[in-house]
């Protein structure tokens, strides 16, 4: 194995797109990695969900916002607001949207490789 390895979003492993936004993959040191990139008027369960009939996200997710805000919703109602420079911790069963004008960027460290993939027939 390298005893460095330097990666970068703009040569994902995959890219992942959806309306509003698209989420790109690195695989680096046994870990996937991912970069989420959500336009205002985002919202999890209209624009990734929707296509699978899912109105949870049931991804486990921990990261860390890079820029904007994003409101978090539990499935029994408790709301969370994401913004710049937080580190999250996001159990599955929850939805969430871009706050303001801003596009919401954030890495994940964890659940990346599971969300918001295409729907296998």
């Amino acid at each position: 194995m390298e005893d460095v390895i330097i990666r970068r979003f703009e040569k994902s492993d995959e890219h992942r797109t959806f309306e509003k936004g698209y989420f790109d993959l690195l695989q680096i040191g046994g870990m996937t990695v991912g970069q989420a990139i959500y336009q205002p008027g985002w919202k999890w369960s209209t624009h990734v969900g929707a296509a699978t009939g899912a109105r949870y996200c049931e991804v486990e997710h921990v990261g860390i916002v890079i820029s904007g805000h994003n409101r978090i919703k539990m499935r029994d109602g408790r709301e969370y607001d994401l913004k710049a420079g937080d580190i999250f911790y996001v159990a599955p069963g929850h939805d969430s949207w871009v706050l303001g004008d801003e596009p919401y960027v954030s890495i994940h460290l964890a659940g990346a490789g599971s969300y918001a993939q295409a729907k296998v027939s």
